[in-house]
């Protein structure tokens, strides 16, 4: 039988890879329809698909607070996804993914600390390591700075990711399919109430509705696997796994896409990614 530490550790890392890949299918696909479009899709995918894993392995309704926490999740889970593939869509993903996941993974750190006390020595290095990766990633060699302008989207979205595992992890212990459905509901509402507000959203084409689609089976896919980690393990270890999803969207973007990161910025990426690995400790 699979030691339930090593399961924690099995499923941040698989969800990092299905949320890595969604935040590329999305990204991408955002840059050829609206980023609120894709979201939506995701949303939906989950209210489907998140009923069914419940009646699959029996789990009961959870208390009422556990619902509401799930409410909670998905408002902060859809606005991060808004704002990150909006970000995607306009500048380069890896630097965009990399800076969300840094500033999602400090948040519900802080709130450890809140709560169980004084990060370790290996936690303030992975800070420091942090500091140092985005100084990199925001400074390009022979070329300017990236403007204070250019940092709003992954700032903005590392931020609701952070307080969208802290939600997750708040029901997790008790139960994990109808929360999350919960979650895409109040997500689902949301949005469609500000797409009908603003008008922003537009119907994919044809040869997006494949990309869109997909966004969402990842999508999808990583929330169920980080639930189940931070149900298995520690908060701030599923948290770290699972944001080394950006190491996925880089790697995909310079592969599919041909992106090329200055050399400066691929130490930046790299210190980042150390940071993640060392706030988990």
């Amino acid at each position: 039988m699979i030691p339930i530490e090593t399961l924690a550790i099995i499923f941040g890392l698989t969800s990092a890879l299905s949320w890595g890949a969604g935040d590329f299918v999305g990204g991408y696909a955002a840059r050829r329809t609206s980023a609120y479009s894709v979201v939506l899709v995701t949303q939906i995918m989950g209210i489907l698909i998140f009923p069914i894993l419940a009646f699959a392995f029996s789990e009961g309704l959870p208390p009422l607070n556990n619902l509401m926490w799930g409410a909670f999740a998905g408002f902060f889970g859809a606005a991060g996804l808004i704002v990150l593939y909006m970000g995607m869509a306009r500048g380069k993903m890896g630097i965009v993914a990399t800076l969300a996941a840094v500033i999602s993974v400090i948040i519900p750190v802080i709130y450890s600390v809140l709560n169980e006390g004084v990060p370790s020595t290996l936690k303030i290095t992975g800070f420091i390591f942090a500091f140092f990766g985005i100084r990199f990633i925001v400074t390009m060699n022979g070329g300017p700075a990236l403007k204070a302008k250019d940092l709003e989207y992954p700032l903005l979205a590392g931020i609701l990711f952070g307080l969208f595992f802290i939600s997750i992890d708040n029901f997790s212990a008790t139960a994990i399919y109808w929360p999350l459905t919960v979650s895409r509901i109040s997500a689902l509402i949301m949005l469609t109430g500000f797409i009908v507000l603003t008008k922003t959203v537009r119907k994919p084409k044809s040869g997006v509705i494949s990309l869109v689609i997909l966004a969402g089976f990842f999508n999808t896919g990583g929330a169920t696997l980080f639930a189940l980690a931070s149900e298995a393990g520690r908060l701030d270890v599923a948290t770290i796994l699972s944001s080394l999803s950006p190491a996925v969207t880089v790697l995909l973007a310079c592969i599919l896409l041909k992106e090329k990161l200055d050399p400066r910025q691929w130490v930046g990426v790299i210190a980042a990614l150390t940071a993640i690995i060392l706030i988990s400790v």
